[in-house]
């Protein structure tokens, strides 16, 4: 089972934690797409990649799920596997909490990092999972 992380790909923070995602999938299980590309386009995807929303969506190739905001972290959590499935258990905290404290962290992410106004080429193990 796949699953495909779309991400802001003009946030630094954004890029970074793709980054940190993809060193942590050590069976490679997590693909990777910029919201602003073709594949988010034909999905329906782009509008999470405004100022305004900053929502990281994750697509579960299997059913077709998608998770956004607070969700898509504990699913992410979930691929991961190993110690990160500890994560999972921040489905007890009320979904509205949850999506709260994931928006002011979206909120605030150009803020704590900039705009990537420059694209940092990825290493090459991570280009062979990026989507357009």
């Amino acid at each position: 089972m796949g699953w495909v992380l779309f991400f802001d790909g003009d946030c630094a923070f954004c890029s970074a934690s793709v980054r940190r995602v993809a060193r942590f999938d050590k069976h490679r299980r997590v693909d990777f797409a910029p919201l602003q590309g073709k594949l988010a386009a034909e999905m329906g995807f782009t509008k999470h990649a405004g100022d305004g929303d900053g929502t990281m969506v994750l697509l579960r190739e299997s059913d077709g799920r998608v998770f956004l905001r607070g969700d898509a972290l504990i699913e992410l959590a979930r691929a991961l596997g190993g110690v990160w499935r500890i994560f999972t258990a921040a489905r007890l905290i009320p979904k509205p909490l949850r999506d709260a404290v994931y928006q002011s962290m979206a909120n605030h992410r150009h803020r704590l990092m900039g705009r990537a106004d420059h694209c940092q080429s990825p290493d090459p193990e991570l280009s062979k999972r990026l989507r357009e």
